[in-house]
Formats: structure tokens, C-alpha cells, sequence
């Protein structure tokens, strides 16, 4: 036992609230078990991992076929990569969707392309494709930071976070979205988003896999008929993603941040809903996720063709959790002793794993370190140890430079 703690303190040193009781939720609106179910013959197979560059979506929308795609280029970001708007549908209800605002969130991108090539086929599905085409008017603007993308970052080049910009638009980024959605005067937005994979749905151990936010228009979080639609929307994707990832689904915060693009977007009068994908056990290139996306991002859409969110009221989504930030780990040591000037200290030992890029941001190997030492009885971990009742055995440091020792906390520890 003492040897597979410390291959796993090698590994990490060097490479690779809940608002309340939920109330009763209404029956299903929508069918989401054929496009869960069907979802890898949608997959676009060109793209597998969480990191890849603009040049690789490139061919991909050159060759979505019209007339059932319109493709436009409506903007260069600040190194010159094109920015596209593709529009499907002929519906009265226009909705638009921006992905990749963070360079480093390409979670949502990838279920974007997933559903054009859904869009695309002939199957059992057909009637949810018509229902889609015929009543509502879809813009997708996938990458929104196409340089971010290539150094897998998340600020654009100008190292501004483009979703801080609504209000000064400095970003060429940032000016084109606003320009795509004064152009629409789009019902409906949403706004995809990564979050970090250390977050916990409430206070329970289970990582907030889908996060969602009605954003605030104002100070006062007042809620009207756009932002109130939103909520309901929301609600209704819960309902759906509870079959799948349940208990894993959470909401923000919803203190007003005014520069952000999402509550502007909400005070000029689409209903905007704020999707985070964060992490799932088992899934370290987000593929579940991206699938989840898949599912969610149509159902939501089925869900406005029909108008069926409308059967739900706002305490739906009051009743989802919150956010917890930074209650996760990769790794908890539970109950382990270290020393420091000749003592024995009973603690818990927390570490977290960074991704060092390699190969132009391609690729990455990991690197970890401890992240937290003490009573750790209220974060969870993603892997959690507790080495009780072994023999005590010191182990020694493997670099004079680990993060054990930069953290001034002896390397000598045993478990208790």
C-alpha cells in the first residue's frame, strides 16, 4: 500500500449549496435517449481531443452543404484566423449560439460540429430535424477564438478575456458578436462555456459536470420575461441531463458582472443561458461532456420549437445547487501523518495535476503538486486513499524542488 502512495506522489511530482429541496420535477417534455443513444454516428470523427486549432475546422465548414447551411465569414480575429457564422433553419423563433469565447474551452465546439452533421442525415430522427428547420431560424458562431484556440488559452492574443468586453468591445472578437446579435435581434442565446473541473455541485461529492446560468440584466437581479424564459429553459435541461449525470448538474451565482457579454446580452433582449461544462469522473478529454452537450443543446432547442419549457416555473431553477469552487481534487490522501521539527501531524493531503503543453499546445503531460494540507473532511476527491492502519514507512523525495518541499512541509509522512 505504501508503494501505490508513492507511485502516485511520482506521477503528480513530475509528468503526466444546495438552495433547498427540489420540487416535484413535471414529466418529461422531450425524448433525449435516441440522441444520447445515436450520438456516435453524429460524432465528427475528425475531432477527438479538448485540443485543436482553428485550421481543423476549417474544412469542416467548407463542407457543409447548402442550401441547408449558409456560411459567412463575418470578421478576422486579431492574428487574421476568419471567424464564421453558419445559419440553418427557416423558423420564425431565431436563435444564436456562440462557442470558444475562452480559447480553452472547446467542449461546446465540438458538440456544435456534432450537430451539423446531425443536421445533415436521414433517420428516424427526421421529424425532430424538420421541427427544428421549420420553426426555428439557428446561428452557430463556433470558435469565437480562434487564436486562443492555437495556444489553447484563454484570453485572444491582445490577452483580453473577451467575455470581460461587452461594454468597450476593444476585441475584434468581442465586436463581432456583438455585431452577429444586434444584426439578429435573436430570442435566444447561449453562451458555451468550459468551467473548471474542480467544482462540486452543492455540497455533495459529485463534480458540477453542467453548469448553468440565467444571467443577471442588473444589479437588482430583477427577472422579466427574457430572463425568466431562460430559467425555465434551464430547468428543463436539467430534467433532461438528471437521466444521465444526476446530482452532477449545478448553477452559478448570478451577481450581475456588467462588462460581461452574457448579461449584456440578456439586458438587450435574448434570453441567454450560460452553459459550463466542468468535469466528469473518467472523461479527461470531455468526450461525455461534448456528448452531453450533444443531447442538451438539442433538446433545449426542441424544447423552444414547441415551447414546452414554458411548463416550467422559476423554482425549478432556484432548486438547483450551486457552484462550490475549489471543493475538488485529484487525488486525497485521507488521514495521513507528516512531520515537521520532530513531530507527527495527523492530516489530509490534497494534490491537483496541471497541463504542461508540448508539441505547439497539441499535446500535454501532467504535472502535480499538493494543493491543500489540513482537515479536508469538507472537499472531495476525484480519487480519495486512506492508507489506515499500514505500517508507518517515511518515503523520500524523488526531486530536491517538489512542490512538497517549496511548500516548507517535510517530504517525511506515513499514514496514520
Amino acid at each position: 500500500m505504501q508503494q501505490f502512495i508513492s507511485v502516485w506522489v511520482l506521477v503528480l511530482g513530475i509528468a503526466a449549496s444546495s438552495c433547498g429541496q427540489a420540487p416535484p420535477l413535471p414529466p418529461l417534455s422531450v425524448n433525449a435517449d435516441p440522441l444520447y443513444k445515436n450520438h456516435p454516428q453524429y460524432r465528427e470523427g475528425t475531432l477527438t481531443t479538448k485540443r485543436f486549432k482553428h485550421e481543423e475546422i476549417v474544412p469542416l465548414i467548407a463542407k457543409l452543404p447548402a442550401p441547408l447551411f449558409q456560411v459567412q465569414t463575418v470578421g478576422k480575429s486579431m492574428e487574421g484566423r476568419t471567424i464564421y457564422h453558419i445559419k440553418t433553419g427557416n423558423g420564425p423563433v431565431t436563435v444564436l449560439l456562440w462557442s470558444q469565447m475562452h480559447g480553452d474551452e472547446s467542449t461546446a465546439t465540438m458538440a456544435l460540429f456534432d450537430i451539423f452533421n446531425f443536421l445533415q442525415r436521414s433517420d428516424e430522427l427526421n421529424p425532430l430535424r424538420e421541427l427544428l428547420l421549420t420553426r426555428l431560424n439557428i446561428h452557430f458562431i463556433p470558435m469565437l477564438n480562434p487564436d486562443g484556440a492555437e495556444r489553447f488559452t484563454r484570453r485572444n492574443v491582445q490577452d483580453i478575456d473577451i467575455n470581460r468586453d461587452a461594454q468597450r468591445l476593444v476585441t475584434p472578437e468581442g465586436q463581432i458578436l456583438k455585431r452577429v446579435r444586434d444584426s439578429l435581434s435573436a430570442q435566444w442565446g447561449f453562451n458555451l462555456h468550459d468551467q473548471s473541473r474542480y467544482y462540486a455541485a452543492g455540497t455533495n461529492p459529485k463534480t458540477a459536470s453542467i453548469s448553468f446560468l440565467a444571467p443577471a440584466y442588473n444589479v437588482e437581479k430583477e427577472i422579466n420575461d427574457v430572463r425568466g424564459n431562460a430559467m425555465r429553459l434551464i430547468a428543463m435541461m436539467n430534467r433532461t441531463l438528471q437521466q444521465y449525470i444526476p446530482e452532477r448538474v449545478a448553477r452559478y451565482d448570478d451577481t450581475h458582472e456588467p462588462r460581461a457579454f452574457g448579461d449584456n446580452i440578456q439586458k438587450w433582449g435574448t434570453s441567454t443561458i450560460l452553459i459550463e461544462s466542468g468535469g466528469l469522473p473518467n472523461d479527461p478529454e470531455k468526450q461525455e461532456l461534448r456528448r452531453l452537450n450533444f443531447v442538451s443543446i438539442l433538446t433545449a432547442l426542441e424544447g423552444i420549437a414547441q415551447e414546452v419549457y414554458s411548463q416550467y416555473d422559476f423554482t425549478f431553477y432556484d432548486a438547483l445547487p450551486f457552484n462550490e469552487s475549489n471543493a475538488f481534487h485529484d487525488l486525497i490522501l485521507r488521514e495521513t501523518e507528516v512531520q515537521r521539527n520532530g513531530r507527527w501531524y495527523k492530516v489530509d493531503l490534497a494534490f491537483r495535476r496541471d497541463e504542461v503543453p508540448v508539441n505547439n499546445f497539441r499535446y500535454y503531460y501532467y504535472r502535480g503538486s499538493i494543493s491543500e494540507v489540513g482537515d479536508l473532511s469538507t472537499s472531495f476527491g476525484y480519487e480519495e486513499f486512506r492508507p489506515k492502519g499500514t505500517a508507518p514507512s517515511p518515503a523520500k523525495c524523488i526531486q530536491r524542488s517538489c512542490p512538497m518541499c517549496r511548500n516548507s512541509l517535510s517530504s517525511t509522512w506515513r499514514p496514520y
